[in-house]
């Protein structure tokens, strides 16, 4: 990717509404990717952030709006011009979802393997390399059942790089790790992004996580079903008016775990402090 490119809008959603029959997930969502970047979908439980996952990378047909790749309109694109469109994309889904009967190694050449000609030697190079940017160099004979939730997240990181996607994809990739594990996957996601210059979109609730990597982000509000929130969220802590917004990003004392301004830190602690709702009221 050329450097002059980060920055340009590479995924804009206009309002997408999202519904299974007449019950509608979210509605009305505007917001807009940029190239370089690590966007957040965030929200508190079953507000259907793995849903827009699933209307982005063209698993779920959306009930009304639009979802651009650049100008390419993903929906109204004929089928096989869709699969271009999400051919630039790779997912890491939830559970790392590799085949538990194949090694590393056959999990990654699996897309290799299917969407390009390239002879045996050259996948096994290629293989190799992905293992190796994710730190599981000489695994590649492994299965899966013999290594740890972290490297398992790690291989299904690999195998959604192998085919040098544009834009990836993590659906809530902390989920079940420690904190050291999960520390380690964020550290691995920032090297990533600024030695391949691919755009990262990730689901997730886990607060230490958004702040140490997120440029960008979307809350998803459960209960207003719409978005309520876009932008930096580490700006978002600071700036938000919106009480559901505020009660998720500094929940549990997080703030004390993250390093934010302290503005941010002493604002949130105002607001919710007795104090300071004794002299509102």
């Amino acid at each position: 990717m050329a450097q002059s490119a980060r920055g340009e809008p590479i995924i804009t959603v206009e309002q997408l509404t999202m519904a299974f029959g007449s019950f509608v997930v979210q509605k009305d969502l505007n917001f807009t990717v940029k190239r370089g970047d690590i966007f957040v979908i965030m929200g508190g439980s079953g507000c259907g952030k793995s849903t827009l996952l699933r209307h982005l990378i063209g698993l779920q047909t959306p009930a009304a709006g639009k979802v651009y790749y650049g100008r390419e309109s993903l929906w109204d694109a004929k089928p096989a011009d869709r699969l271009s469109i999400l051919r630039r994309t790779g997912v890491l889904y939830q559970s790392g979802a590799l085949f538990t009967s194949m090694t590393l190694a056959e999990n990654v050449s699996l897309p290799l393997q299917t969407y390009t000609t390239l002879p045996p030697g050259q996948i096994r190079e290629i293989v190799s390399t992905k293992l190796a940017l994710v730190g599981l160099a000489g695994y590649e004979d492994f299965f899966p059942s013999a290594i740890s939730g972290g490297m398992m997240k790690r291989a299904g990181l690999a195998r959604a790089m192998a085919l040098d996607p544009e834009i990836l994809y993590f659906d809530e990739p902390s989920a079940g790790l420690d904190p050291i594990t999960s520390k380690r996957l964020d550290d691995l996601i920032l090297q990533l992004r600024d030695d391949l210059g691919a755009t990262i979109v990730m689901v997730t609730h886990e607060l230490p996580s958004i702040f140490a990597i997120a440029d960008n982000s979307v809350f998803l509000d459960n209960v207003k079903r719409t978005a309520t929130a876009v932008g930096d969220p580490k700006e978002m802590v600071r700036t938000t008016n919106d009480e559901m917004v505020r009660e998720f990003l500094t929940r549990e004392g997080t703030l004390n775990e993250v390093a934010l301004p302290a503005a941010a830190t002493s604002s949130a602690a105002s607001a919710s402090s007795p104090s300071s709702s004794a002299g509102a009221s």
